[in-house]
């Protein structure tokens, strides 16, 4: 017999419309459930890259010097902070970009040694992440970008990465940008969308930033840009008279904040100091360019410090079984990328090892890609494995290499540091900010010391070396100059006194003698610094 106004029931006595009543609430749920774990996956990856950026570039925090030009950056940001600006105060051929992130930090935390160098690990560990969000933007699997930001952190503790340069301070800007353009590349090739008009804002203003801080970085950031609109373009998503509106709406974005910083000097009557140590100085420095041999065993020398890296670019490139897909959109992007960089190390033309840092993002990005192709050699259930081990294998290598001279030298950690040790010597013969010239030892004994500057021309090798002639100054005038004026303590380093021009040497060999007293001698790898306490 048929049975009506009775709800039919499941076994454990739940109502068909109870049922159909609670499935929108369940499946709201699981969606929850879901966005949440997808949450807690994309916090994770950032945050493992955090903790191998902290562990890989834990010797950063060691010794006080890494490199010279950090030391500068760390002066000038200190005498910023007390109103001096940088190249009217301090001067350099470098734009104000890293000077300011210097000073940005130091304001916040302080002048001691391992501020700047956590500027460089966030740095570092952003790149990262800008890497793996590439990967993600491309759809393609996430281990490739979890391996190509751990190649990253590994290989940046060589080629002097464990200094806060400025290539560690753009290199989160032009990747976040890489980033932001392989995205819009992307939905445009296969969504038919264009890029909006805030993406563009958002790139520009991060290209102007990286600029600001190293004008290499254009190359990048042309590229970003024709990833940005290109593809949009081709796909006649955007019309040619929007391209150029926008291309001149980047243009102005790019140039702002040089411009910005210009605008500042010359309310303070500065605009020339800005002008000569931004643009001038850098010109007259690459027109001074090393030969064409030279160059070529200079990047030799770094292709094969980053030997196992470039090993594993051959598989990610030769002959590759995927020609379709976001695995070869990223190698296509990452050997232009690649290309790009290279312009960007040659462009000042003189080959320092830490130029070529620019390298490493593309250079970790391929290299991850080959890794993975290589895994797929190994038998089915052990492919993870064998990429994990190529990875991590990778990685500990680099990091090993630039582990073993710092433990083996053990400055400050253990063994003295002669930085630290001229800084203490300074420090007892002066008063807080008294003027001392440092004549050709690191001016991040001016830091250290709490000295004051005798000249603006504190970077060694711009007045008494090779470079003098960026200057734009006559640096025999300059150092007379200084000597009129009695510093309290001078300091010289006999290692590498050869180095420091014939006249200059005599004068102040001349003053040492007549007006000086040997107060202090530190050893140091290649001889004596001296520190000289006047009469």
């Amino acid at each position: 017999m048929r049975r009506t106004g009775r709800h039919r029931m499941s076994p454990d006595g739940t109502t068909t419309e109870t049922l159909a009543a609670s499935t929108p609430t369940v499946l709201r749920r699981v969606a929850a459930g879901s966005r949440m774990r997808r949450a807690l996956r994309g916090a994770a990856v950032p945050l493992i890259l955090l903790l191998a950026a902290v562990l890989l570039r834990a010797f950063s925090f060691a010794a006080a010097v890494i490199d010279s030009d950090e030391g500068l950056y760390m002066l000038q940001a200190r005498e910023w902070l007390r109103g001096n600006w940088p190249l009217d105060a301090v001067w350099d051929m470098h734009p104000v970009g890293a000077p300011a992130l210097f000073a940005a930090i130091m304001g916040l935390l302080g002048e001691q040694i391992w501020v700047p160098r956590l500027l460089g690990l966030l740095g570092t560990w952003l790149t990262a992440w800008a890497l793996y969000a590439m990967v993600r933007f491309a759809t393609a699997p996430p281990a490739i970008g979890l391996a190509a930001g751990l190649l990253y952190l590994a290989h940046t503790t060589l080629l002097g990465g464990l200094a806060t340069n400025t290539e560690v301070l753009f290199a989160p800007l032009t990747a976040w940008s890489m980033a932001l353009g392989l995205r819009a590349a992307r939905r445009a090739l296969e969504n038919n969308e264009a890029p909006p008009f805030r993406k563009i804002l958002a790139m520009g203003v991060m290209i102007g930033f990286a600029l600001a801080i190293k004008p290499v970085a254009v190359f990048e950031g042309c590229l970003a840009w024709l990833l940005l609109v290109g593809p949009a373009w081709w796909r006649g998503l955007l019309p040619t008279s929007r391209v150029l509106l926008y291309a001149a709406a980047y243009a102005v974005l790019c140039a702002s904040p040089t411009l910005l910083f210009g605008l500042a000097y010359w309310v303070r009557g500065h605009l020339e100091d800005f002008i000569v140590g931004a643009f001038l100085a850098p010109m007259r420095y690459a027109g001074a360019r090393v030969g064409l041999l030279d160059a070529g065993r200079y990047t030799l020398i770094a292709a094969m410090i980053l030997f196992w890296a470039f090993m594993l670019v051959i598989p990610a490139v030769v002959r590759p079984r995927v020609k379709q897909g976001p695995v070869a959109l990223l190698r296509r992007l990452a050997i232009v990328w690649f290309a790009a960089a290279t312009a960007a190390v040659v462009m000042p033309g003189m080959y320092f090892q830490h130029y070529y840092l620019i390298w490493i993002p593309p250079l970790s990005l391929l290299a991850a890609l080959g890794a993975r192709r290589l895994a797929h050699v190994a038998r089915p259930g052990l492919v993870v494995l064998a990429f994990a081990v190529i990875v991590g294998g990778v990685a500990t290598d680099a990091w090993r290499s630039s582990t073993i001279p710092r433990l083996y030298a053990a400055i400050g950690l253990g063994s003295p540091d002669p930085v630290r040790a001229v800084a203490r010597a300074v420090r007892r013969e002066i008063e807080p900010g008294e003027p001392i010239w440092v004549v050709n030892y690191h001016p991040a004994v001016y830091v250290l010391a709490k000295a004051g500057l005798a000249t603006r021309f504190a970077f060694p090798d711009q007045l008494v070396g090779r470079y003098w002639s960026v200057t734009g100054i006559d640096p025999n005038e300059e150092v007379e100059r200084i000597l009129s004026t009695n510093p309290q303590v001078i300091v010289v380093d006999r290692g590498w006194w050869p180095n420091v021009r014939p006249r200059i040497a005599a004068m102040v060999d001349e003053a040492l003698q007549e007006n000086y007293d040997l107060v202090a001698a530190v050893p140091e790898e290649r001889g004596p610094v001296e520190i000289w306490r006047l009469k």
